[in-house]
Parts: structure tokens; sequence; C-alpha cells
């Protein structure tokens, strides 16, 4: 039996990517960090639709817990979850750092040692984190100023952050950006770190006391034809 694979990351604007029996076939990218309610769900739908499956297909589905933005990690674990729900499938949640970890590594670019990966938590400051050469956390998720970050190699888009800072050790050809086709080839590979969101500080607006449709478990609407 075939088995369809989606990934949902929404830690560093929006990712997705779909595997079809341990092979990443598709990805779709959009850089913009503030229009995850509007474009997530269309995007999802028409990947879906690009291979001629809906959610009722998958097998399984990974979600990146960040850390990341309250609103855009609240939404992708919420989409995955109801995703997970109609297709009748537990879903995984992963660090978004492991995930762009393991694409660097996959590329080859970085097995001379340790190395951090870093990503924009805005104000100023950076969520990373440290690896091994073999890929393997030995600290964090943690959030602090760019000069804070370990002396080592780095990579992940933080960099675009501050590249007068990172540029000396910024690890060339590497891929900055996680590969949400790739990570869904190979999400057993990634800590399961369950659906709890890692925002590591308390988010920038207040919660409404009344949530929104569109977020709310069990109340999310996708476009029609994407859930068979």
């Amino acid at each position: 039996m075939s088995t369809w694979t989606l990934v949902i990351d929404t830690a560093t604007g929006i990712n997705i990517g779909l595997a079809h029996d341990g092979v990443g076939v598709d990805a779709r990218t959009d850089t913009d960090s503030r229009r995850h309610v509007e474009r997530l769900q269309p995007m999802i739908a028409g990947l879906l639709a690009a291979h001629a499956i809906t959610a009722s297909d998958l097998g399984s589905i990974g979600v990146g817990v960040g850390p990341g933005p309250f609103t855009g990690l609240r939404i992708g674990i919420v989409t995955a979850r109801t995703l997970g729900l109609v297709a009748g499938v537990a879903v995984r949640g992963f660090v978004t750092l492991d995930a762009i970890a393991l694409t660097a590594r996959a590329a080859g670019r970085v097995n001379g040692g340790e190395f951090a990966v870093i990503t924009d938590a805005r104000r100023r400051e950076l969520y990373w984190a440290t690896y091994t050469a073999e890929g393997v956390r030995t600290s964090g998720p943690k959030v602090s100023a760019p000069g804070h970050i370990p002396d080592l190699p780095v990579i992940g888009p933080g960099i675009e952050a501050f590249p007068e800072v990172f540029a000396h050790r910024a690890v060339l050809d590497a891929r900055h950006h996680l590969d949400a086709a790739l990570i869904a080839a190979r999400l057993g590979e990634l800590v399961d770190e369950g659906l709890e969101p890692q925002y590591l500080r308390s988010p920038d607006a207040e919660i409404p006391r009344t949530r929104k449709s569109t977020l709310a478990p069990g109340r999310l609407r996708l476009p029609e034809g994407a859930l068979g």
C-alpha cells in the first residue's frame, strides 16, 4: 500500500511538502510570515490537488512546532491536527530548527563539525540551537541576541536578518531554509516533539477571548475538494 506524507511548517513563513513512499515529490513556500491565515489552506489544497490526492489519502502528517511566532505556529498546528482527524492518522511534531539542520546535512554541507541553526525571532533576536556534525541537537532551542549565539558555523534564515554579524561564519552553499519535501520523506528521522508550540517567549499580542473560527480546532475550513 502506498503512503503519502504531508509536512507543514509555519515557523518561518509557510513551508509545505509532500512525499510518496519515502521519496520527496513536491514542496511549496511562501516567505510572507504575516499571511498564514489567507495562504496556508489554499497552498495545501493546491499541493494535494496537483498530485490527485485528498487529505483522506495521507498516511502520515508532520508539523513544525517552532520555535516561531505565536500566530503562525498556532495556525500550522491546528491545520495539521484537523487534517490528521480527516485522514485518521496521528500527527508528528518536530522542531523547525532540527528540520533545517537535516536539510543542510542532506545537502552534504555541514559534515565537518558542530554547527548552529538560527532563525529570525524579530525584536533584534534569534531562535537557535546547536548540533553535532551528525545532526544531534546539543543545546536549544533558545532565543537571544545575536551576540549570544555560540561561536560556530551557522546556517538558517536568521543569517539574512544579521548578515553583518554572521557573514564570516555562515556555511557557504548550505540550504538555509528547510526543504519540506525532503522532511516529508525523512520525517521519521526527526525527534517527535509532540504538538505543543514552542514560542519561547510571550506572544506580541493578547490572545482574543473568542477564537476565530478559522483557528478553532475542529472548525477549520479547507477549500472544497481538499478532503475527498
